[in-house]
């Protein structure tokens, strides 16, 4: 059974820096297409940010490049979301996805990603 649990939302200032993190079980990370995607109130949800299984680059929203990276940690099966230069817009429900194979096409759509996390809230005062 595949469990994603995120961690590591908060409360910060505009400009500050806020570290995500997504641990995963019952699937191999490296073999797996890891993504972010955020939800503030009232909007759709959005995709963030993705690792892609095979070609192991790592793909953006314009909103958040150079402002926001993402990395796997193998050793702890662990998906971070480091997030510098926060804005106010960049306040929502942060949720991990994971697929086992999902083409290009798909990586920056909800739809390509079975397995998700219960989302982790990050707030970013103005």
């Amino acid at each position: 059974q595949v469990r994603l649990v995120e961690s590591g939302g908060g409360l910060v200032q505009a400009g500050g820096s806020l570290t995500l993190s997504c641990a995963a079980s019952g699937l191999t990370i490296t073999r797996s297409s890891l993504a972010w995607f955020r939800q503030a109130p009232g909007k759709e949800r959005e995709f963030v940010t993705v690792i892609h299984h095979r070609n192991g680059r790592t793909y953006y929203a314009d909103s958040v490049k150079g402002r926001f990276t993402a990395s796997r940690d193998n050793a702890k099966s662990t998906v971070i979301l480091q997030m510098n230069g926060l804005k106010a817009e960049d306040t929502a429900v942060y949720y991990c996805a994971a697929a086992g194979g999902i083409i290009l096409s798909q990586l920056t759509s909800q739809s390509g990603y079975p397995y998700w996390g219960q989302g982790t809230q990050v707030t970013v005062s103005s």
